[in-house]
């Protein structure tokens, strides 16, 4: 597994779960480089088709089960409250949604207002998801990755992966600056390192990894009770009471000048949020989006190269527990799940 990040921890437990030889190769420790700069908002929300709303809406589920059998991942239903569409955009969201069987209603300002007591200007009109959902993204991959070793996973931190080991038109490990580690199956889940590792190979994986900043202000007491998605920015309080935000639930483009882009939209938060006098600008974090060619995930094996598996995605906070789930799936017993098959590493080609 070359990959400590939500994705590759989620495979790793889940193989090392089906009682795979498992070793998890990371450049830093676990948590990898997108994974702890996400908003790490948990949905099967807009602006997707319905195929992929149902992968989503999978994965939600194996969320709860995982939770269930690894409580310390943290998960928390939360709900989500959007308002970040025009009127009509948001009752089509809801209708559509609502048909499909997500959990969404639409809401006036006094309901929004419950949901949210803080907001210093409710929303005359938002949709609410009750079953939308975080967990804080460096508590989950420790979890994941901690209990994976723990049930006989070897972990390798601070190696860097040099380029992919062949022989004869088949994957047969990696090559570090400590030497060769040989392997049955390589899975790649690096995120934006995906592509050079993949091309040393031969295969090309086509992906963006566009900046996304997020500001992290200090412990604060309580003011969310769930995910706030406004126009003005995406809020959602942090297990710890930090206020974490975003233009959107991406992140904001860092600009010229990541401090001053930091206190702008800090500002603009924390304007959003009554009861907020005392809350104080902490950090800014930036992390580099792993966004596949046409924004939908790569999970599997390329068709001219045995002993590699792909998986990258940008939802990828989202996609984990299912894409562990259905890869380790595959790379045991060879098994493709439907939900996953539209989205093969060849489909570039087609």
């Amino acid at each position: 597994m070359v990959g400590a990040g939500i994705v590759g921890a989620s495979i790793a437990w889940h193989l090392v779960s089906a009682g795979a030889r498992v070793t998890i190769v990371a450049a830093g420790g676990a948590g990898g480089v997108a994974t702890p700069a996400t908003f790490a908002w948990i949905n099967a929300s807009w602006g997707n088709p319905e195929t992929y709303f149902r992968l989503r809406s999978r994965s939600m589920r194996e969320w709860t089960r995982l939770a269930a059998e690894l409580p310390a991942v943290g998960l928390s239903w939360c709900g989500g409250l959007c308002s970040d569409l025009p009127p009509a955009d948001l009752e089509a969201y809801a209708a559509q949604h609502a048909a499909w069987g997500y959990d969404i209603r639409l809401v006036d300002r006094a309901e929004a207002l419950r949901i949210e007591p803080a907001l210093a200007g409710p929303p005359a009109l938002a949709a609410y998801a009750a079953g939308e959902g975080v967990v804080e993204p460096g508590t989950a991959v420790a979890a994941l990755v901690g209990d994976a070793v723990a049930r006989g996973a070897t972990l390798l931190g601070g190696t860097t992966v040099r380029r992919l080991a062949t022989l004869g038109g088949r994957v047969t490990g990696i090559e570090t600056d400590g030497g060769t580690i040989a392997a049955d199956e390589v899975v790649l889940a690096a995120g934006v390192a995906v592509p050079a590792l993949a091309a040393g190979a031969g295969v090309d994986v086509a992906i963006t990894a566009a900046p996304g900043l997020l500001v992290h202000s200090k412990p604060h007491p309580r003011l969310l009770n769930g995910l706030v998605l406004a126009e003005a920015a995406h809020l959602r309080q942090a297990a710890d009471g930090r206020i974490v935000a975003g233009a959107d639930f991406t992140g904001t483009d860092p600009g010229e000048d990541p401090g001053a882009t930091a206190r702008e939209l800090f500002a603009r938060a924390k304007a959003m949020l009554a009861g907020a006098d005392r809350l104080e600008f902490d950090h800014f974090t930036i992390g580099l989006r792993p966004t596949p060619f046409d924004g939908f995930p790569i999970v599997g094996r390329p068709q001219d190269l045995q002993g590699l598996y792909l998986s990258v995605m940008h939802s990828g906070m989202t996609l984990a527990p299912a894409v562990g789930v259905f890869a380790s799936q595959e790379l045991l017993t060879g098994r493709r799940d439907p939900l996953i098959d539209p989205y093969g590493p060849d489909r570039a080609r087609l």
